[in-house]
């Protein structure tokens, strides 16, 4: 089943949108997208999971067709994490399995962390483990031996201003050129889904600050050093990813009671460019 069009929430954060498909009595699958993309992401992955889901996938602060927000305090990964958690407890969601992509992996690790009761399990794609300290490490040493080229984008979102100039007018050239560097099969109706929630005014500086608020963010997560995440895990990555590389898989084992990971051939975007191969891996990871 496909999600819905978006559905708009107001809470006691700010004006934020969801799709949703599946029954309403169904076991609550949540899913988190990442940057530079929204909800509708999950699309195709949702219409191979099986029958009974109750899937509700959120557009995160800034991105999709959830309200802009000044301040890059907003984008910090644990308020984006409250955010999802609001949205949630106003469609009087309790008990959920959470799934996150990219930075969704991270703001969805923030959500464990904050209300580890009401996660039952736990799917991460394409992103780094917060705690996984040492392995996190390993990544720095050796991104730091190479030339780094694959980094360009990070420093260029975190420029002051240069997003905003240079973006804005701009998105469909720049989200071909980011999206199409990173996957060649990445489809066509995802892209003219994000050139339309880029010119929304206010997007590009609201999608920069995901990685301006970087700093503020790794501050906090050298703090769960020794944290075990205690729901069941699943850990699915695209093995042709050039920026989350197989080093953030070391020591995994030591973050999580129980982790299962599962490696899909596709880059980055593997719910894009492979949704039936991730919707497989949920359905045997999922309790439904």
């Amino acid at each position: 089943m496909t999600l819905s069009a978006p559905h708009i929430l107001d809470t006691e954060r700010g004006r934020f949108s969801y799709r949703e498909s599946g029954p309403a009595t169904g076991p609550v699958v949540v899913m988190i997208h990442g940057w530079p993309e929204s909800s509708w992401c999950w699309n195709d992955v949702a219409t191979h999971l099986r029958p009974g889901f109750r899937v509700i996938a959120p557009d995160l602060r800034g991105l999709g067709d959830s309200e802009r927000t000044d301040g890059q305090e907003h984008y910090r990964k644990q308020a984006l994490a409250a955010d999802v958690v609001a949205l949630l407890d106003g469609l009087g969601v309790n008990r959920f399995q959470l799934v996150g992509h990219d930075w969704g992996g991270i703001v969805a690790q923030e959500i464990a962390l904050s209300i580890a009761d009401r996660v039952e399990r736990l799917v991460i794609m394409n992103i780094a483990i917060i705690n996984n300290l040492k392995g996190n490490q390993e990544v720095i040493e050796k991104v730091r031996s190479g030339s780094g080229r694959a980094y360009w984008y990070q420093h260029f979102l975190q420029t002051p201003d240069l997003p905003e100039a240079m973006i804005a007018g701009n998105e469909e050239t720049w989200l071909r050129h980011f999206l199409r560097g990173w996957s060649r099969s990445f489809p066509e109706d995802a892209i003219a889904e994000y050139v339309r929630t880029f010119r929304i005014p206010g997007t590009p500086g609201a999608s920069a600050n995901y990685y301006r608020t970087f700093h503020d963010d790794a501050k906090r997560w050298a703090t769960t050093a020794g944290h075990v995440w205690p729901m069941p895990g699943l850990y699915i990555y695209g093995n042709k990813d050039k920026v989350i590389i197989p080093e953030y898989l070391n020591h995994i084992e030591d973050c999580f009671d129980s982790i299962r990971v599962e490696q899909i051939e596709a880059g980055h975007f593997l719910q894009e460019e492979q949704p039936e191969a991730v919707a497989g891996h949920l359905n045997k990871f999922l309790d439904g």
